[in-house]
């Protein structure tokens, strides 16, 4: 199979030549090795996480850096954590920079031990699985903003899929972009070494069978509020032990935690943070979604989508280097709202399933699956006009309509292509 090429990859060469360090994060086979190795080819390749490497950088560091001087790559380096005092030290040493350049899936741990030993000296981002531009060789990089500038700049350049369905269904991970690749025997085979690699790794589960049914109960909630007693009811486990293991999806990279929006002026929010999977693919796997007509008329059809479109922006951010955790939030309140619908009356939630944040505006989207949407449907963006020293900006619902358009003077419908 071709390499595709990654939204990501000027910005690490970027911070490669600015920074002593370089360190790229990630779930497991999000990539990273093969975008290291491609973008630094004079470098000096150590995969740490083959056992006499590892042994040697845990049991004897500084042997370690003489064999494997910089300028060099350490994949894998939240195996050897003991590793960066020692990388911290050859940095102080020069003035040089394109040191190191490290790798590594578990990117909260990572992230917690880059910014204790490296603060000043290190880079950090994040790979995710592909992208749709990515998928379809799209060159445009720009995150993604629901206004007019954007959706011209977007608009020089769109695919319309085939099938939308099968890219949910296939989900982003490189390898499985070749069709000739087994989807049921490709995630038999990462859930099977995540388990038994990444799990064991980051804490002492007792039960991996315990922990594969606590995935499959996390999948199937995909798109929802992170109700930890109720995933503890299904699975026979206690919350504490739900909220240990959900920390565990989010260090590895398997699951994005969105928080809910807050300000003093909203005082009936729910505060409960948003759970969404960050493979579609992976959560199909799971959940026994086994083709994409299965998926696509099945109960779960709605929160697959949303999960996917939630994706789509996230990598759009994570490709610029921008943290979601900074940029994005949900709202959800406990008032009812009554609109009109087909000439009857009816109460719908105040939700807004995704706020992006930048430079004091806020930018409401709504996901709605299927071709047609009303206005009515972005009716709880309105709620934002109450924060003090913020802005509402233009929103969106994002859905499979054919062409971008004006729902209202503020208001866009986009299809999910342009994302």
């Amino acid at each position: 199979m071709e390499y595709i090429p990654r939204h990501i990859e000027g910005l690490v060469e970027r911070i490669g030549e600015s920074f002593k360090c370089v360190m790229v994060t990630g779930a497991r086979q999000t990539g990273k090795s093969t975008l290291v190795k491609r973008l630094f080819p004079q470098r000096r390749y150590v995969p740490i996480d083959d056992p006499f490497v590892e042994e040697q950088a845990n049991d004897d560091p500084n042997m370690f850096m003489a064999l494997n001087p910089p300028p060099a790559i350490y994949d894998e380096v939240q195996r050897a954590p003991g590793l960066f005092r020692y990388v911290k030290i050859a940095c102080d040493e020069t003035d040089e920079k394109g040191l190191f350049c490290l790798s590594g899936s578990q990117p909260l741990e990572l992230m917690e031990l880059a910014s204790e030993s490296l603060a000043g000296r290190v880079g950090i981002l994040e790979l995710g699985g592909m992208s749709l531009r990515e998928i379809q060789g799209i060159a445009f990089d720009g995150p993604f903003v629901p206004t007019m500038d954007y959706l011209q700049a977007r608009s020089k350049e769109t695919v319309v899929p085939k099938n939308i369905w099968e890219l949910i269904h296939r989900g982003g991970y490189p390898e499985l972009q070749d069709p000739s690749v087994d989807w049921q025997v490709y995630f038999s085979s990462y859930v099977k070494t995540y388990l038994e690699r990444d799990v064991r790794k980051v804490t002492a589960v007792q039960s991996l069978d315990d922990f594969r049914r606590f995935m499959v109960a996390v999948a199937a909630r995909t798109g929802q509020m992170l109700n930890y007693a109720n995933v503890a009811d299904e699975i026979g486990r206690d919350q504490s032990t739900v909220k240990k293991w959900m920390s565990i999806l989010e260090a590895t990279g398997i699951v994005y935690i969105i928080e809910p929006f807050t300000s003093s002026v909203l005082k009936r929010v729910i505060k409960t943070p948003k759970l969404y999977f960050r493979d579609t693919g992976l959560a199909a796997y799971l959940t026994r979604w086994l083709t994409p007509e299965t998926l696509a008329n099945g109960a779960m059809a709605g929160a697959f989508f949303e999960t996917y479109v939630i994706n789509e922006i996230l990598k759009s951010y994570a490709n610029r280097g921008i943290d979601y955790r900074y940029a994005m939030s949900y709202y959800r309140g406990k008032d009812r709202r009554k609109v009109r619908r087909d000439g009857r009356e009816v109460e719908l939630e105040s939700e807004i399933d995704l706020i992006l944040e930048s430079d004091g505006v806020l930018y409401p989207v709504e996901v709605k699956l299927g071709s047609r949407v009303t206005e009515d449907q972005a009716a709880a963006f309105s709620v934002l006009d109450k924060v003090p020293d913020k802005r509402r900006g233009t929103g969106a619902i994002v859905c499979t309509c054919p062409q971008p358009a004006s729902l209202t003077e503020s208001v866009l419908q986009i299809p999910v292509w342009y994302l």
